[in-house]
């Protein structure tokens, strides 16, 4: 019997590039693939469906729906923490999605089936990170699309990728998840999200699209450290500007003072907070990556925090398939 395994690791969303109506696109999100922690899940064909987790066995059978095959018995081998601002549900969804295509001989198409699984309707980071890993910036959706409600589950596409590019390997990327309550998710991210959509001020966008192009782009496609993660802290900022409200602050708490610590630190820069948080990170290099978690460990410490802290480089490749017994 086919075994196919799927392994992916988590992204970090930077934000967006506009939130505001008053301008032709919305969204359009900016994020980094990681190389850890990740999700990895392994799929044999079956009559029905068959799996160890419940979130996997919902996603297990959109799976079967959408692929029109009859069953999946699925594992979860690795997974990282939900709704922490790393991703897990995108990269579960699809994970699921090419562990049972390829366990079928069937191929996955994650790009085209991803709204099927209620995944992509507003960034496409992630999709596009399951892709092909790298530095990735979409292109959103048309504002004219935009409604108060929710679209139909599935009614969308999900948004081309305008920019891709590897980052170095001897970047080091640090995820900081506090101990604290999860990110949005759900129905309460989507209302969210409407509100803050709703009187987002477009000055900002404005702002944000000279970061990206004179700033952000550049300093991608040369490799240059600093300046990335300069224009990664400033994009991150003001989209938090956006969210202040919605998230009583600039940064969700406690994201916002370990923002405030780790930006004073020497050897990090693009120092932000990634989606909705708590998940806090920041740029370093190999040289200095030890002097980086020793740091942010006492930025935990003092400010009597717990959390994990994750030290990955960028992956600049996409998701990890193999099937076996065939």
């Amino acid at each position: 019997m086919p075994k196919a395994t799927v392994s992916t690791g988590a992204r970090l969303h930077v934000g967006f590039q506009n939130l505001s109506l008053a301008r032709v696109r919305l969204y359009g999100g900016i994020g980094v693939a990681l190389e850890r922690p990740r999700v990895t899940v392994t799929a044999h064909p079956a009559d029905a469906v068959d799996a160890d987790d419940p979130l996997l066995e919902e996603y297990a059978s959109r799976a079967v729906e959408v692929l029109d095959v009859p069953g999946v018995d699925i594992e979860l081998d690795e997974r990282f923490p939900r709704h922490v601002g790393l991703g897990s549900g995108t990269q579960l969804a699809l994970s699921t999605l090419a562990a049972t295509a390829n366990a079928h001989g069937l191929e996955s198409r994650v790009r085209s089936r991803a709204p099927a699984m209620g995944r992509g309707g507003r960034s496409g980071v992630g999709v596009a990170t399951f892709e092909a890993g790298g530095f990735v910036v979409d292109a959103g959706h048309p504002t004219a699309r935009f409604t108060t409600e929710p679209p139909t589950e599935g009614d969308w596409r999900v948004p081309p990728v305008v920019a891709r590019h590897d980052l170095p390997e001897s970047w080091r990327f640090l995820a900081v998840v506090p101990d604290s309550e999860p990110g949005r998710s759900g129905a309460d991210e989507d209302a969210s999200m409407r509100a803050v959509v709703e009187r987002a001020d477009p000055a900002v966008a404005d702002e944000i699209a000279g970061i990206v192009t004179r700033k952000l782009l550049p300093a991608a496609a040369d490799g240059h450290l600093e300046a990335f993660g300069d224009a990664v802290a400033e994009i991150g900022r003001k989209n938090g500007s956006w969210y202040a409200d919605a998230q009583g602050g600039v940064f969700r708490p406690p994201a916002g003072v370990l923002v405030e610590a780790l930006g004073e630190c020497p050897v990090l820069s693009g120092v932000g907070q990634s989606s909705w948080g708590p998940v806090v990170y920041g740029l370093t290099d190999r040289d200095h990556a030890d002097e980086a978690v020793i740091a942010v460990e006492d930025a935990l410490d003092d400010r009597g925090l717990d959390g994990q802290v994750i030290l990955s480089r960028a992956a600049n490749d996409g998701a990890h398939s193999w099937v076996d017994g065939v």
